[in-house]
């Protein structure tokens, strides 16, 4: 199971359920020693919210208790993991393992925040299951990795229903958690605006800011977790390679904890005059925080000034060999001395093999595997090698190679070094134990480090690779319309030159967008074009559009694509109205439900039939919809309920060929008969294409006088309807109040107008 990247997963998840559909999730992440805690109902008899939750984590291990008792209609999370997850290691825990009670005091002492910052006080009862969760995850992980976690260490986060996003899964790690989990709290998302609206207009702190960040390793956050953990006492009998290992991840980790702290006042220099809210309160609670040079100054004290955080895997290896200052430990400098003498007599092997063997170019490589090894280029081998070289491999245009020799001295020297870790580690106990008192802050600096480096590097330098103006700061309200003026494709838009820009609104009096058009006109691009737009926004970025408007959205619903479910013994059509249930039982009125097709994948009467109901169950919803569809049909729709408006992609029709505008356009369109037209060009006899023309002309002619009808029973409510959109949008409006005064006026004498000509 493997991360984006080739990373794999480090989160461990524990799923408890109660018999009233709700489902409490702990997820550990042992990388970056944080909890994130989640409790729901599932509406869902499938588990679509705990699967998309699982789809996010990946994790390594899944722990559930003994108990398969499940609501009604469920089948329990523990047959869940059985026929989902059955690569994932599950684990069993006694029930009485997921405690609530001991979860919320093991949440209390080990959380970096306080419990009324986390409000654990006024949620307690609600967050029971979750917490239960916590305590059997906290349980086993302490228990199977052999480490009790320091108290006030872990980044604790309640999510799910109360502070992210949800965005429906049927398909930098900061980032990628952001993007799959945007932001809900419209303050945080304007506090990431302002901060990259001074980005954008303070190019000397943007790339001030980006020069420093380069300064911090990029493991920080991962790596700072290191002190989260505290081994348990371990007797002499165990000590050995494994040990040695776990020793030396610990002085990795001081090394790098000292070149982020080298780095600190490079990034208050930087910082000292930013004005944005986010920023300044980074300086404040790190920059100009005083134990931060504490922490610097005791490891000062007994690591050696020049040591710093290496990538290349043998400097690294003599970084932490050297790491303490000499002349603290006298065994530690022994062992030292073995290092240096084993690495001088392998690199001395080395040369004599090259004159022996008149090998010039041998190169002598090292990696944490296998330790140093050869490297000879293929041209400067004659023949076969001598014998003396073993493990012979090809390896691109070189050989990779060994002796006898050099592995005898790569085991004394992977020996000296894993003596000098245990020494090491002994002399950096106290060290360790000081590091721990404050490893709050190290959490702290490691959360503002991702986040800097998200808004700063992923945000800010992508809209500074863009033409100006091509990226725009989007605007928030409660419950106001969704307004998105010549919105792109932010993919897309990279790989075309002549991207078509579209806009988008939806309010309450306008809340369901009908897309017409044939195939291949846009509509798949423009919906995928709207959800990317949303989740840009609410994770705190510019977006790529003109001007936007935005209501934030608790959750995007998709029902897009047509594929047979072949695991679940799904049919095109199932899977369609799976998903579509789930919509529909799940929509609140802060949703955004998008849907591409719906019903195409049966018979045309009950495919039409299901595509109606569903638009007319979720008109009376708050909801914002956008429904693209081949159904000409439905169109009829906007000649019934005022809330619906209908769109078309412009085609145009030359030489019996289809011209794709990919431009949006108001109202339906029908573009004649494009079926039968591609029918015609695709060879199919002319009596066929005559005879469907004259029965797809009768059908459409009772079609368009239904549609006048409706037009006239129902103009008056739709007409009443645009007033009340117009007075909408003035209420959000951000103009000044003689210009809304004057928009007042000018729609009551507009309206005055309508109603005379209406009575002559």
């Amino acid at each position: 199971m493997e991360k984006d990247g080739g990373e794999r997963s480090s989160f461990v998840v524990g799923l408890i359920e109660n018999r009233a559909k709700e489902v409490g999730v702990a997820a550990f992440d042992l990388r970056l020693a944080s909890l994130h805690l989640s409790q729901f109902i599932e509406t869902s008899s499938s588990y679509q919210n705990t699967k998309t939750l699982l789809h996010f984590y990946d994790p390594l291990v899944i722990i559930v208790t003994p108990n398969k008792l499940a609501p009604d209609g469920m089948v329990g999370v523990s047959d869940l993991v059985d026929r989902f997850y059955a690569t994932v290691k599950k684990v069993v825990m006694a029930r009485g393992c997921f405690d609530d009670t001991k979860g919320a005091v093991l949440i209390k002492n080990l959380a970096a925040k306080e419990p009324s910052a986390l409000g654990l006080d006024s949620y307690y009862k609600q967050y029971y299951l979750c917490l239960a969760a916590a305590a059997a995850t906290i349980k086993w992980i302490e228990a199977e990795k052999g480490l009790i976690i320091t108290n006030r260490s872990l980044s604790v986060t309640f999510n799910g229903s109360f502070d992210h996003m949800n965005i429906d899964a049927t398909r930098t790690r900061l980032l990628r958690a952001n993007i799959l989990q945007p932001l809900k709290d419209i303050e945080t998302i304007n506090a990431r605006l302002d901060c990259l609206d001074e980005l954008m207009s303070n190019e000397q702190l943007f790339f001030g800011l980006s020069q420093v960040l380069r300064k911090f390793p990029k493991e920080t956050d991962r790596v700072l977790c290191h002190f989260c953990f505290k081994p348990k006492k371990i007797t002499n009998e165990v000590l050995g390679v494994d040990y040695a290992r776990k020793s030396q991840i610990l002085i990795s980790s001081i090394i790098l904890l000292k070149t982020a702290l080298d780095a600190l006042p490079l990034l208050s220099k930087v910082l000292k005059d930013a004005k944005s809210f986010l920023l300044a309160n980074i300086y404040k609670s790190v920059c100009e925080n005083e134990k931060y040079a504490s922490i610097k100054k005791r490891i000062g004290e007994v690591i050696d000034e020049d040591v710093l955080h290496a990538r290349v895997p043998f400097v690294a290896r003599t970084q932490q060999c050297f790491a303490v200052k000499a002349g603290i430990d006298g065994l530690l400098d022994l062992a030292r001395r073995s290092f240096c003498d084993t690495s001088e007599a392998i690199h001395n092997l080395a040369n004599k093999y090259r004159e022996d063997f008149k090998l010039p170019n041998l190169k002598l490589p090292f990696n944490n595997r296998q330790g140093f090894y050869y490297s000879i280029p293929q041209k400067d081998v004659q023949g076969k090698l001598p014998s003396k070289f073993i493990q012979v491999l090809k390896h691109g245009n070189n050989i990779h190679c060994s002796t006898l020799e050099l592995a005898s001295l790569n085991v004394r020297n992977k020996s000296a070094a894993a003596e000098c870790y245990i020494r090491t580690e002994v002399c950096l106990e106290a060290l360790l134990d000081a590091i721990r008192e404050d490893v709050s802050l190290l959490t702290l600096l490691a959360e503002v480090l991702c986040l800097l480096d998200m808004i700063v590097n992923s945000f800010a330098h992508t809209i500074s690779t863009k033409p100006v103006d091509r990226y725009t700061r989007p605007e928030f309200t409660d419950n106001g319309p969704m307004a998105i003026d010549a919105g792109r494709h932010p993919i897309l838009e990279s790989i075309h030159n002549d991207f078509i820009p579209n806009n988008l609104f939806l309010s309450e009096a306008s809340n369901m967008v009908i897309i017409m058009g044939p195939n291949m006109s846009g509509k798949s691009t423009y919906l995928q074009q709207v959800c990317l737009i949303v989740i840009l926004a609410q994770i705190g970025c510019y977006v790529p559009a003109h001007f936007s408007t935005l209501r934030v959205v608790d959750r995007i619903f998709t029902r897009m694509g047509a594929v047979d479910n072949l695991e679940s013994n799904s049919s095109t059509f199932m899977t369609e109205m799976k998903e579509t249930a789930f919509v529909t039982q799940n929509v609140s009125e802060r949703s955004l439900i998008v849907m591409d097709e719906l019903g195409r994948a049966t018979s045309s009467s009950d495919g039409f039939a299901i595509a109606w109901s569903c638009c007319e169950y979720l008109l009376p919803q708050k909801a914002y919809t956008i429904f693209a569809t081949h159904m000409e049909n439905l169109s009829e729709l906007a000649t019934i309920y005022p809330n619906v408006k209908i769109l078309h992609f412009q085609v145009d029709i030359r030489n019996n060929r289809l011209d794709f505008k990919h431009q949006l356009k108001d109202g339906p369109r029908r573009v004649p008969h494009y079926g039968i037209l591609l029918a015609e060009v695709a060879g199919l006899p002319s009596s066929v294409i005559e005879t469907a023309r004259s029965i797809t002309y009768r059908i459409t002619e009772k079609e368009v006088k239904r549609m006048e009808i409706n037009y006239m029973q129902y103009h008056p409510v739709q007409m009443a309807y645009r007033v009340a959109q117009r007075l909408i949008c003035l209420k959000y409006s951000s103009q000044d109040e003689d210009s809304i005064r004057q928009a007042l006026q000018d729609l009551k004498e507009q309206e005055r107008s309508n109603k005379e000509r209406r009575l002559k």
